[in-house]
């Protein structure tokens, strides 16, 4: 795959890189998820998870490392290149990676999904880069992502009910990632597991109330991220099909009062800033839904000029210095202007 510069110049990648270098080792604040079986599982983030114990949580400091390969890949010869390498190399110790699968081999469920699907693309982007230090640091990483492949495939297959939320537990977000992962790799029978759970939870969903989101502080749209997965399986016929029962009041006339930008009032809240989140994660989501259709969809019009609405909207305010956003928009934005989502 070769990745075509679109909105991201060296100067706004240079200050993501540094964001992100600032908060992957800052263990504290933190916010983690944590089931104490007893005082042995009492430990500082980074003793529990050595490698992913900085940027607020274990699964931002997890795209985090996503960010630095993706831009690492990005921007060959950029400035920031080795002080990248450096930082990702001591990421990446056997050492530290087998401290994340002990702790795994305790919680096997521990930031699943969302956590889960970003270590899966973590992998998929240096196993996709043509560099020999990546594959390096793809052999140190290989066994962890071998187990988190392994938990989530189990987690899937024993789940009956998708989770229609705007946060972390969202089905529909993490398998569009996770999907993506199986299908670099080659994992047939993970394609056909998802490829099944999307049609079960998904392919009779019909007019979703799209005029009830966002719901509480999301920073994706349940709406959008379901037909950006489905769009995923289905053919762009059958997916204009799909769509037209799924959001029968998207209109044709360009208009954008069907799907507003959420606008931030308090930037330094942490709850607050997931709008910002939702409003590119949007962006994304639309452009992939425009990808799944025929090219002479009457649609893709209004759906263009919504993802470009969101897009303008938040790429500026997502260099920010506050650490509620700091920690964890740079992925969002990387992920929106490197149309990572439309890698097949």
């Amino acid at each position: 795959m070769k990745i075509k510069a679109m909105e991201i110049d060296i100067a706004i990648a240079t200050k993501f890189v540094q964001l992100v270098l600032g908060c992957i080792k800052q263990e504290y604040p933190h916010s983690g998820i944590y089931w104490f079986n007893n005082d042995e599982d009492i430990k500082p983030p980074r003793e529990l998870t050595p490698t992913f114990y900085g940027c607020l949580d274990w699964h931002s400091a997890v795209h985090g490392h996503w960010l630095l390969a993706r831009l690492a890949r990005y921007f060959p010869e950029a400035t920031f290149q080795t002080i990248l390498r450096e930082a990702l190399t001591q990421s990446f110790t056997p050492e530290k990676i087998q401290g994340e699968i002990a702790h795994l081999h305790k919680h096997p469920y521990f930031e699943c999904p969302y956590g889960f699907a970003w270590l899966l693309q973590l992998a998929a982007e240096l196993r996709e880069w043509n560099d020999n230090q990546a594959q390096e640091w793809l052999a140190v990483l290989e066994p962890l992502e071998t187990l988190v492949a392994s938990n989530f495939q189990r987690w899937l297959q024993n789940l009956e009910f998708p989770n229609r939320t705007g946060t972390h537990s969202q089905t529909a977000f993490a398998l569009g990632l996770v999907i993506d992962w199986a299908r670099i790799t080659k994992n047939e029978n993970f394609i056909d597991l998802i490829e099944n759970k999307i049609r079960k939870f998904y392919l009779s969903d019909r007019s979703y109330p799209l005029n009830l989101e966002p719901l509480g502080y999301d920073f994706i749209s349940p709406c959008l991220a379901e037909a950006d997965l489905v769009r995923r399986i289905l053919s762009p016929t059958d997916f204009a099909d799909w769509l037209t029962d799924f959001q029968p009041q998207l209109p044709i006339d360009e208009s954008v009062n069907w799907l507003q930008p959420v606008k931030v009032t308090n930037p330094q809240d942490y709850l607050q800033s997931h709008f910002h989140g939702l409003n590119l994660s949007r962006a994304w989501m639309l452009e992939g839904i425009i990808y799944g259709l025929p090219n002479t969809d009457p649609r893709i019009n209004t759906l263009r000029t919504a993802a470009v609405l969101h897009r303008q909207n938040s790429i500026i305010d997502a260099v920010s210095e506050h650490y509620a956003s700091s920690h964890w928009l740079g992925t969002f934005v990387v992920y929106l202007v490197t149309t990572r989502g439309l890698c097949k």
